[in-house]
């Protein structure tokens, strides 16, 4: 994966769901490294209280609208390592040899010591699953981490990574959260994430909506 934007660097010990949502709210977002490590980054939240449907997100749920969103709270009772196949796959075909392992995945979703993370987001069709995602979540926020798909048996559904994003975005406001967290934004391609309405992002010393400042940033 492309080198990460890392301001500053920080390994919490309090879980507590206030400070963890205190820390997602100074730009820090949890990592895959360890127990506790967070990244000051980039961040790109909604904040839900301000996100309506637009009529392209709409076009997209149309375009998905049979595929189904499951939550799996984690770690995972059930793991299959298809999963961990399915991610190291998407990731090695995204962005190369060696960004995202199977064990790695398998840790993520199995090991509550060594994992930040606590639900998976499944997405299926009929009998068929098409994606996950990795996440953490507790009462007022939701991050959307990790996303990885099936990439050879989707072609029935148009846009389908913009699609499993906007589904968790409406689950993150039909359950009531404040903010969806979105990851980071990176290179001059992750401006894709601003079609959502209430959409914010951390710009290092507080949380701003000026899209043209942030595809300088992004261009610079």
């Amino acid at each position: 994966m492309p080198n990460y934007l890392a301001w500053k660097k920080q390994t919490i010990t309090d879980f507590s769901p206030e400070n963890i949502s205190d820390m997602y709210a100074d730009g820090f977002v949890f990592t895959r490294e360890k127990k506790g490590s967070m990244d000051q980054t980039r961040s790109v939240r909604i904040d839900l209280s301000k996100f309506k449907l637009s009529s392209e997100n709409r076009r997209i749920l149309k375009k998905n609208d049979e595929i189904h969103i499951e939550t799996i709270p984690l770690p995972h009772s059930d793991y299959h390592w298809s999963i961990g196949k399915m991610a190291k796959d998407f990731y090695t075909t995204k962005f190369g040899d060696g960004t995202f392992s199977a064990n790695k995945t398998k840790e993520l979703l199995t090991s509550a010591d060594e994992s930040n993370f606590n639900m998976l987001l499944k997405y299926s069709h009929d009998e068929d699953v098409l994606g996950y995602a990795i996440c953490y979540t507790n009462n007022e926020i939701f991050h959307y981490s990790y996303p990885f798909y099936e990439l050879t048996n989707v072609a029935e559904f148009t846009n389908i990574g913009i699609g499993m994003m906007t589904k968790a975005v409406q689950w993150a406001q039909d359950t009531g959260k404040k903010y969806i967290y979105l990851g980071s934004a990176q290179r001059p391609t992750d401006t894709y994430k601003f079609q959502f309405e209430g959409i914010e992002w951390f710009d290092g010393g507080k949380w701003t909506e000026d899209v043209e400042k942030l595809r300088d940033a992004l261009s610079s």
